[in-house]
């Protein structure tokens, strides 16, 4: 897809592709790839956004987390 601009959720990363359900122009964090929509309607359609721990890309074993002090 070629877009150009600035995310509509962030407003800071360029725009790589809009979402199937809403429409919006989002960047990389902000679009599930997967499942073609923005991380809002995704959420809203019941899956983990990424900053709910949905999209995290660490590999923590269950029970750990990440502090920073």
């Amino acid at each position: 897809m070629s877009v150009s601009g600035l995310c509509a959720i962030c407003e800071r990363r360029e725009v790589v592709d809009s979402c199937d359900r809403c429409g919006r122009l989002v960047c990389e964090v902000h679009y599930e790839a997967g499942h073609g929509v923005c991380t809002e309607c995704f959420a809203e359609m019941g899956g983990a956004s990424r900053e709910e721990g949905g999209g995290d890309d660490r590999d923590y074993p269950d029970g750990v987390d990440e502090y920073q002090f």
